[in-house]
């Protein structure tokens, strides 16, 4: 019974200490003056005007003349960027993973791809609410477990429920591809290390038959409709991509091959960590890769030691679509997916595709490149003001952020306890 009413106490703290209050939607025209601007692809403009009103960017260029009406920000010597776009993250899906009720990101079951993540995903969590410090104002709600874990959808992190979050909802499905290889079971009598998976192959058949099971019902004109197979439609008609999670060269190759073979349309890698080694597959097949972060360890004995911090140039320099994402790591890491975009930069990679790998790129391989990504006239005004370099921890210091034209408050947890400790050194230097 004490543990129960343990349960129900961290619930309910985790729940009364909700985030700031969502800002209210744009009211005036809002001009931000004099600021370096870096469009997102690849397109930097010095001195730079920035118009927007009713949520949306409606001038933006090096000699426009500042408006006479509205809202002026002076932002000489500092920076604009697009909104950073965090995808394949279960953001909003589990806020404390020691306290169950607190937990959605995963539901039983090996293939749901009917499960859709936004109608669990919780808009007052405080780890999303941590992102907008970072210029993290939009990521991709993305289930997990399972072979196919289920729908994701794309939310902006300033809402007050679900459905004000949306973005796009039910963007895509997430597929877990099999590993070719897997740990030995020393204690089962089996090698330590990597052993082939002998259920590989039957594991492939059974993605494959439920594939086939799927356009098959699509044809149907069946009175009962079954959910997991309806939910499968729109990877065939082109409306949903399919987000194959895999690694290795084999599995990647497999993956790529069989789905395209079954006629989905838009393929997505996430992880890819072999990808480089099936670079003509990949651009043959027009697949983009969602890459893992740079901070990471190499995941075998013999890869380079810097192999996770080059990949992403590798595969730019390639000719790939790339983007980054933070899949294989806590939640709250995601706050520093900027820094994982500057960790390419020391690899080579010049500071604007950088910039393209959180924005630009993710957003055409999103498929919200329409309105998100970049800084143009006519797409949403979701963009922040830096007083540095944002890709660059030491001077990523916002001063400002907007999403939809909405002024939203830069205010969390962290924050709020920096002030406080600040205030206590401050008073124990006076000698109070």
């Amino acid at each position: 019974m004490k543990r129960i009413f343990l349960i129900i106490a961290i619930v309910l703290g985790v729940s009364l200490n909700a985030q700031q209050t969502p800002a209210p939607p744009q009211s005036e025209q809002i001009a931000i003056l004099g600021a370096t601007a870096h469009i997102g692809n690849g397109e930097v403009i010095e001195n730079c005007t920035i118009i927007f009103k009713d949520g949306k960017i409606t001038a933006i260029g090096a000699d426009l003349m500042a408006p006479t009406i509205g809202t002026m920000i002076n932002a000489e010597g500092k920076h604009v960027y697009p909104g950073f776009i965090a995808p394949s993250k279960s953001l909003g899906l589990v806020e404390v993973d020691a306290v169950r009720a607190s937990d959605d990101q995963d539901e039983i079951g090996e293939m749901i791809p009917h499960v859709r993540s936004l109608i669990a995903y919780n808009a007052e969590s405080k780890v999303v609410e941590s992102m907008r410090p970072n210029g993290v104002l939009i990521g991709q709600v993305t289930p997990q477990g399972g072979t196919i874990s289920g729908t994701s959808s794309i939310v902006q992190f300033d809402a007050w429920n679900w459905e004000d979050a949306a973005l796009k909802a039910d963007d895509g499905i997430h597929m877990n591809w099999p590993n070719f290889f897997r740990r030995g079971r020393w204690w089962a009598g089996e090698e330590r290390g990597y052993v082939p998976n002998k259920d590989y192959g039957k594991e492939m058949d059974n993605i494959k038959m439920f594939f086939q099971n799927s356009i098959a019902y699509g044809k149907t004109n069946e009175n009962q409709k079954n959910l997991p197979f309806a939910a499968m439609q729109g990877l065939f008609d082109g409306s949903q991509r399919l987000y194959i999670h895999a690694d290795g060269e084999k599995e990647i190759t497999d993956a790529v091959t069989l789905t395209k073979q079954l006629g989905v349309k838009n393929v997505v890698v996430v992880g890819g960590y072999r990808a480089n080694k099936i670079v003509d597959l990949l651009k043959e097949y027009n697949v983009p890769v969602l890459v893992e972060r740079t901070h990471s360890l190499p995941q075998h004995e013999d890869d380079d030691y810097d192999h996770t911090y080059k990949l992403p140039k590798i595969l730019v320099d390639a000719g790939l679509l790339v983007g980054l994402q933070n899949e294989n790591a806590a939640n709250f890491q995601v706050r520093n997916l900027a820094f994982y975009a500057g960790q390419t930069v020391a690899q080579g990679l010049d500071k604007e595709t950088a910039l393209q790998l959180i924005t630009g790129n993710t957003a055409k391989i999103l498929g919200i490149d329409d309105m998100y990504g970049t800084l143009e006239e006519g797409k949403s005004a979701t963009l922040f003001i830096s007083k540095g370099d944002a890709l660059d921890m030491r001077t990523n210091q916002l001063s400002k952020a907007y999403i939809d034209g909405r002024d939203v408050s830069l205010e969390t947890h962290q924050t709020e306890l920096w002030k406080r400790y600040m205030g206590k050194y401050e008073r124990e230097k006076e000698g109070q």
